[in-house]
């Protein structure tokens, strides 16, 4: 489990506002809420990868294209913090 910076979190946060469309306001959201509850959908959910992936650096495995991910803001973090500690060993 890969702890996630308050800052990373707001990044989120702001992408999620600015690509998700949902259908609440994203500071009225926990970290644990339920995205797709919010109003996310499967277009919106590429349009979010598209926009997380070119902001972080990073790119979304296979594995990680699912509800499962992109259900909150805490396991959105927890997957990019996940890619970002395998691209720092990989250019170790």
């Amino acid at each position: 489990m890969h702890q996630q910076s308050t800052a990373q979190t707001q990044q989120i946060r702001s992408i999620l506002a600015q690509h998700a469309r949902l259908q609440v306001d994203v500071d009225q959201l926990t970290d644990e809420a339920d995205l797709y509850q919010a109003g996310l959908t499967s277009l919106s959910t590429v349009n979010l990868m598209l926009a997380l992936e070119e902001h972080f650096d990073v790119e979304f495995l296979d594995r990680m294209l699912g509800r499962k991910t992109f259900g909150s803001i805490r396991s959105l973090g927890e997957a990019i913090a996940e890619l970002q500690a395998g691209a720092d060993r990989e250019a170790a």
